[in-house]
């Protein structure tokens, strides 16, 4: 019963923390997009990326939420990213648990006014990622991130990334994943909620 307890409250933790509803606003010229920031419930909270394979012509390589552009035939942003979720991780839209989005994040690179999605899942759900997409799969913990976070100021060729930062086992989440995972961070804030089974 105590796990039960524990889920519920984090899932009810995060929900009025959540916007059930979001209804971006892009600038002209911009696209919408939505990503989903998948939690894992064990016996420790941890969270799912992806590492993007190296053809792709955005963002070639780097460590990303699944997710995409927003597509004419999605009747919402709840369909784009479940949508997404099972072209990307071949993970099922009734596997999780769509609590909310937090603030939209634009990429400047790319043009695009990125909501993400917090979602639960269970349990590791069984993953059969697009090889055209995904490169790998990663899982880390919730505390470690928190933990791994600081803040930089990196020159890039399109000019200087400040924001922050995660070196986790050899990858290195950043950009607008980084700044997407940090507002998580700043939800999942108190130290009953790392642990969801204990």
């Amino acid at each position: 019963m105590a796990a039960m307890s524990s889920s519920r409250d984090l899932r009810a933790r995060l929900r009025e923390r959540l916007e059930p509803e979001p209804v971006p606003e892009p600038a002209p010229g911009d696209r919408l997009a939505a990503v989903l920031l998948p939690l894992v419930e064990g016996l420790e909270l941890t969270i799912l990326l992806t590492r993007r394979t190296e053809h792709l012509s955005r963002h070639a390589g780097e460590i990303s939420f699944p997710g995409g552009l927003a597509e004419e035939h999605d009747p919402e942003l709840r369909a784009t990213v479940l949508r997404e979720c099972r072209e990307e991780l071949g993970a099922a839209a009734g596997e999780v648990d769509l609590l909310g989005a937090l603030p939209a994040v634009h990429t400047f690179v790319s043009g695009i006014l990125v909501v993400p999605f917090v979602g639960v899942f269970d349990a590791r759900p069984a993953l059969a990622p697009d090889p055209y997409e995904v490169a790998e799969v990663l899982e880390f913990p919730l505390r470690e991130l928190a933990a791994a976070e600081r803040t930089v100021e990196w020159r890039r060729d399109e000019g200087t990334y400040r924001g922050y930062a995660y070196e986790m086992d050899g990858a290195t989440v950043w950009g607008a994943t980084g700044r997407m995972l940090h507002e998580l961070l700043a939800l999942v804030d108190d130290e009953t909620t790392w642990a969801t089974t204990a």
